[in-house]
């Protein structure tokens, strides 16, 4: 039992940690946004809505520059008011903004909000354990080979949750009568709006697939529907 504390230790640390976080982030959103009033973009939610069988999808306008959108821990969906200024500025389609209302709404459909903390926990504790051997064996680095390990595996579960997000937000596209061009467009885009260029860096280090790659998989989806027709 004593050799388990300091893993349920780390555990329980990174429960309590998720919880006041996602508390601060929900708080913060509330503070500083407001519902999207825009029409033709609440039209489209509209039909998004209706796909899913629901009586409403609120989406609301985070007052940052950034260029973002994001699912809250609560299941919110917000889009920054520097994303929406893009789509004002036209550089951004109002079907393209709304491929990422999709990709949001996936990551809640799929339960990724819910699973972060399971996985923030489960990874602090797996820092605990490697920190613990590997001190015994590499002394004074150890705990940073812990950490690498630990980064490596947030980024590859957070790759995870991307790919599934898109393959739903193709498939809401799609069923609402936009397609899957213009989410294809908006990653194309994205890397220049929010300076996301990967550079030199491997895509198994980045938190998010590499943009070729997410568009070959929509691709690849497209294609299997054609040929098969969608899943039911």
């Amino acid at each position: 039992m004593l050799k388990l504390t300091p893993i349920l230790l780390a555990v329980g640390y990174g429960l309590v940690m998720y919880l006041f976080s996602a508390w601060r982030t929900n708080r913060d959103l509330k503070a500083r946004s407001t519902e999207l009033a825009d029409a033709r973009l609440r039209a489209i939610t509209e039909k998004f809505a209706k796909v899913l069988d629901v009586e409403k999808i609120r989406v609301n306008v985070y007052e940052v520059d950034a260029v973002n959108g994001l699912a809250a821990p609560n299941g919110q969906i917000y889009l920054t008011r520097g994303f929406y200024n893009r789509y004002l500025s036209g550089e951004v389609t109002a079907e393209e903004l709304a491929s990422v209302i999709a990709h949001e709404l996936g990551h809640v459909a799929m339960g990724h909000t819910r699973r972060r903390m399971v996985d923030f926990s489960g990874q602090n504790a797996v820092r605990v354990v490697l920190a613990s051997v590997l001190g015994r064996f590499i002394p004074g680095i150890g705990a940073a080979i812990a950490n690498a390990v630990g980064a490596l595996l947030a980024a590859r579960l957070s790759r995870q949750d991307e790919y599934e997000a898109d393959a739903y937000a193709t498939s809401l596209m799609v069923s609402a009568g936009l397609g899957a061009g213009p989410q294809k467009t908006m990653f194309e885009k994205l890397e220049r709006l929010a300076g996301l260029k990967g550079g030199g860096t491997p895509a198994w280090l980045m938190s998010h697939p590499k943009t070729s790659e997410r568009i070959a998989a929509i691709e690849a989806m497209e294609a299997r529907w054609r040929s098969e027709g969608p899943a039911n």
